[in-house]
């Protein structure tokens, strides 16, 4: 790590094991090696205050904040309270925050980040500093992590520190200047169960006369140790004690440093940089949760009063002082939770206003904080909290618009838990009040999706109305021309909102318009970024839209950046992003990733339930199963998206398997079961097909019709006859691979050599392995000799290398990609300057006409 190329590392162990000592040598070793080091510590007493771990952070470096670009640093400063305008009146972008945060890492570099007692610190400053060290990349920057699991940090680097064996605790007590011995030094060994802390405290403590063993747990026989150093202090000494223990210290730095002076000559704290810091977090626990309860309040109100000029640290203490309920503390909770929501400290916000209803007097009260606290926590992306919220209030309540307003709440969340007739329930009882009825249907419509029941899909038709995108949810093929024409107003009239482009873009892939979608979707990340938050599972109708559109890479990256980072991801969306990536990786043909990634899909739902999710695992399935080679599995997994009696298991998402059902079929034998469902499908679709169905019914007619020459031939023609069709790269050179092979052995070779070098092209453009082997052979067999034909230099880049590339070659500088992306300027440079040779470039400019 202290080389600056390991990245990030976080260092876990029980309290007492070691953790804040080793970042100690590491930050000396790097500030002897001419490295900066920055350090920031979690507090007990800030944990609820919006990036005031941040603050801490930046403060030593505040001139170089003011070097970063404007917007990064506006949105830096006013996330830590720094700015010299007026209070935001829009939510601050939280995810332009994190940009900014990577940025000044980047240009502090070589540089060594020591984050410790990561566990106090405030949720926004863990997001923040969670982000930037995810992307740290090839940075001379190293983050070093104390926590005391991996869950506040997951999928980082860890090195758990776990407790010392026998031989090794022997070893540390004898480097005591005291070596403790006899029996006494064997209850230390066995009572400190290798807890370095709890070695060196017990050992320290000397012996007990007639002390026993008790069966506490052993953090808290270290605090109840810990409290004894405190009683033989003065009465003043014990007390600033205790009120730096419920507050950070720069309040009795201030107040009490006189009183303080026998502590630290009892080594309790010790002074750093002129403020007192404990000795370690036992210390101050053990204090803290050794007063009485009446003594920690008094404590609360006397820091509340210290605390005039900083309304949202007092706000917490008044509320730590109540006694019971009191509406003055619970407005003042509430006003702290609105500041924190402009500061985009949402988990702040919301932890905020739930205390703020439990400190309310009045049940109406109560409720109307819970719903607010409930309609905050959807930017914490945790769904399940959301619902526990919403929950609440409603048991707290007869009033009918908030009972309306919380079983919205609960609904809308319940449809990405996959329990979507109990989602149905709640959000038909919401579309009963006349202030949520459109919002009500529309979520509505997206359960109904997700289930892909026929019976729901008909109950809630019923109930749709006039709207063009319930309509499109509900049935993208019913009424699809008149759902087509209204596109263009309804974009029109979306102006810059984020919400509406995501939703107009969702519709348009729907009805199959999937070069607008793109775009739509496109707009929308701009926007959403610039706004600073991303809604959950925007990326799985996006990440589908980039994948039909050929553009794998970006659906990858959209699958793999969909989930919110919290640990509660509500199961339908685990499995929703499962499925794309699973179908992003079987494409290129990592078809072992993604059968891994579609099967874990399958575990976490019922298929026949959460119809939308399981058709899609199947279909990932299914191709890898073709690119394998493996056609008896790939029909195998084709049929299973559809029901014994050939209708689509969902209305939507089945129909995408027609032609590969039809191509496996041709290959194992079940011509005629095939046939017999592209039929039922031609029926029921008659006369409402969209271009890219078109192209897939009539790829499986020619497919499924050998025996009749002319008539192959004609469907494939028609399936290769609509411009349109361009909007499909894969699918359109699957067509041509096929008409090309069928013409081989109509022996018209001459005619199917163009064919199979046009989709051979495609295939290398989008990184279809498979399917470039294939259509290699097949000009080998058509004459056409010559050296294997590789995937295109640009798909043998990473999918963030190749959105890098994408956006380059478009004009944007360093700094604009990596705002975008959320990377330094110094990792896109990185990422451009290995790219180059792959590319066969030597400059930004020929970016472009490559791409």
């Amino acid at each position: 790590m202290l080389a600056l190329r390991a990245g990030v590392l976080v260092v876990t162990g029980e309290p007492g094991a070691g953790k804040s000592t080793l970042l100690d040598l590491a930050a000396d070793a790097a500030g002897s090696a001419a490295t900066r080091v920055l350090r920031v510590a979690g507090a007990r007493g800030e944990a609820d205050l919006p990036f005031a771990g941040l603050h801490q952070l930046l403060l030593p470096v505040l001139d170089e904040v003011g070097a970063l670009p404007e917007r990064q640093r506006d949105a830096l400063l006013r996330a830590v309270g720094l700015d010299d305008g007026p209070p935001a009146q829009e939510p601050a972008r939280r995810l332009l925050v994190g940009v900014a945060l990577l940025t000044l890492l980047s240009d502090l570099a070589p540089l060594l980040l020591v984050v410790d007692d990561v566990q106090w610190l405030d949720q926004g400053t863990r997001d923040t500093l969670a982000f930037a060290a995810r992307r740290i990349g090839d940075e001379p920057v190293a983050v070093l992590v104390a926590a005391r699991d991996a869950a506040t940090f997951p999928d980082l680097p860890t090195l758990p520190l776990p407790p010392l064996d026998q031989p090794t605790a022997a070893r540390l007590l004898d480097e005591l200047p005291e070596p403790p011995t006899g029996r006494h030094r064997a209850r230390i060994l066995a009572q400190a169960a290798g807890n370095p802390l709890g070695l060196l405290e017990l050992a320290r403590a000397g012996r007990t006369p007639g002390a026993t063993e008790d069966e506490l747990p052993l953090t808290d026989r270290l605090e109840r140790l810990f409290a004894a150093d405190v009683e033989g202090l003065p009465t003043a000494t014990r007390h600033a004690l205790l009120l730096a223990a419920a507050d950070t210290e720069d309040l009795t730095a201030a107040h009490y440093a006189e009183a303080l002076e026998p502590a630290e000559r009892a080594g309790l704290i010790r002074t750093v940089a002129g403020q007192p810091r404990f000795r370690h977090p036992l210390v101050r626990s053990a204090i803290y949760g050794g007063a009485p309860l009446a003594g920690r309040r008094a404590a609360h109100r006397e820091l509340a009063e210290l605390l005039t000029d900083q309304p949202d640290r007092r706000a917490w203490h008044l509320a730590a002082a109540s006694a019971g309920p009191d509406e003055r503390v619970a407005a003042a909770l509430e006003a702290t939770a609105s500041r924190a929501a402009r500061r985009a400290g949402y988990a702040a916000a919301t932890a905020a206003l739930e205390r703020a209803a439990e400190l309310s007097p009045e049940s109406g009260e109560r409720a109307r904080r819970l719903l607010l606290a409930a309609g905050t926590a959807v930017y914490t992306a945790r769904p399940l909290l959301v619902e526990r919220l919403a929950g609440a209030a409603a048991a707290l309540s007869d009033d009918p618009a908030v009972l309306a307003e919380a079983a919205l709440r609960s609904g809308q969340v319940l449809t990405l838990t996959a329990e979507h007739d109990a989602a149905l329930t709640l959000l038909t009882r919401a579309a009963g009040h006349p202030a949520l009825a459109v919002e009500a249907v529309a979520s509505m419509a997206v359960a109904g999706y997700y289930a892909g029941s026929p019976d729901i899909q008909a109950w809630l038709r019923e109930r749709d109305g006039d709207d063009p995108w319930t309509s499109a949810v509900l049935d993208p093929y019913r009424d699809r021309a008149a759902l087509v024409a209204a596109l263009p107003t309804l974009v029109g009239g979306a102006g810059q909102s984020p919400e509406r482009l995501t939703a107009l873009g969702a519709m348009a892939w729907l009805l199959d318009e999937t070069a607008l979608a793109v775009r739509l979707f496109e707009d929308a990340l701009h926007g959403w970024r610039a706004l600073g938050r991303l809604p959950t599972g925007l990326g799985c109708s996006a990440g589908w839209a980039y994948l039909d559109h050929g553009r794998w890479a970006e659906a990858r990256l959209t699958a793999t950046t969909a989930l919110p980072s919290s640990d509660d991801v509500p199961p339908n969306l685990l499995a929703a992003t499962l499925s794309l990536e699973a179908a992003a990786l079987a494409l290129p043909g990592e078809t072992g990733a993604a059968r891994e990634r579609a099967e874990r899909a399958l575990a976490l739902i019922d298929p026949l339930h959460s119809r939308a999710v399981g058709v899609r695992a199947r279909w990932a399935l299914g191709m890898a199963a073709v690119a394998d080679g493996d056609h008896e599995t790939a029909y195998r997994q084709f049929r299973l998206m559809f029901d014994t009696e050939g209708d689509p298991v969902h209305y939507h998402g089945s129909h995408a398997a027609l032609a590969e059902l039809a191509a496996a079929s041709v290959r194992t034998g079940h011509e005629p079961e095939a046939a017999e469902i592209v039929q039922r499908a031609e029926k029921r679709l008659a006369g409402a097909t969209s271009p890219r169905l078109h192209v897939l019914l009539h790829r499986a007619r020619a497919l499924l019709n050998p025996e009749d020459p002319e008539d192959a031939e004609a469907h494939f023609q028609e399936a290769l006859g609509d411009p349109a069709g361009e909007q499909w790269p894969f699918e359109r050179a699957q067509v041509l691979l096929d008409y090309a092979e069928w013409l081989r052995r109509q022996r018209r070779v001459a005619e199917a050599r163009p064919k199979l070098a046009a989709a051979l092209e495609t295939f290398r453009r989008l990184g279809a392995r498979p399917w470039i082997e294939r259509a290699h052979g097949e000009l080998r067999a058509a004459g056409v000799h010559s050296a294997p034909a590789p995937p295109t230099a640009l798909t043998e880049l990473t999918p963030q290398q190749q959105q890098i590339v994408r956006l380059a070659a478009r004009g944007l500088s360093n700094r604009e990609i990596g705002e975008r992306l959320f990377l330094s300027p110094r990792t896109v440079g990185s990422h451009l300057y290995r790219s180059y040779p792959k590319l066969g470039v030597s400059a930004r400019a020929q970016l472009r006409d490559l791409v």
